[in-house]
């Protein structure tokens, strides 16, 4: 045996060492390749086939895993509205005015920026936390912050 006949084995055990550090499942259907290459070298298949196997088990690999559904893209959500992230969407606040669309608001102990919701009414007095940008809080009019976002409200917030 030459040093030669363990290159696949070793660059197989070198992809599954880098995806346990990305956890994508990507370069473990490269390593099932690399495999493919080793076991077509044992075989006795000249280097050009070895090649040809390892590059074929791969892409079918990297084909099939993309169809699944650990291949498939998860839909990206706006952090900024998602109760499970932002504790504060959903808890309700007092405005006693508005200033074209802005306000301050005392809440959880400290003065907070505000702003209206496009297409929310200024003439309510209690209001929703519907979204945090920055340090502003978007507002929209109590009861409506659930139609406005993709995840449902806490009631243990109220």
């Amino acid at each position: 045996m030459t040093p030669n006949d363990f290159l696949w084995w070793i660059g197989a055990g070198a992809l599954v060492i880098a995806e346990l550090l990305t956890g994508t499942f990507y370069l473990l259907m490269v390593a099932l390749g690399f495999i493919a290459g080793a076991v077509a070298k044992i075989l006795g298949a000249s280097l050009a086939v070895q090649y040809l196997c390892a590059a074929l088990v791969a892409l079918a690999a990297v084909v099939l895993l993309r169809r699944s559904r650990f291949g498939r893209r998860r839909e990206r959500r706006d952090a900024s509205t998602n109760p499970d992230v932002v504790l504060d969407v959903g808890a309700p606040v007092e405005v006693l005015a508005w200033r074209d669309g802005h306000a301050r608001v005392p809440y959880r102990g400290a003065e907070w920026d505000v702003e209206l919701a496009p297409g929310e009414p200024e003439d309510a007095r209690f209001y929703e936390i519907s979204a945090v940008r920055a340090n502003r809080l978007v507002l929209v009019q109590k009861g409506h912050a659930s139609k406005r976002s993709h995840h449902s409200i806490s009631t243990t917030k109220e």
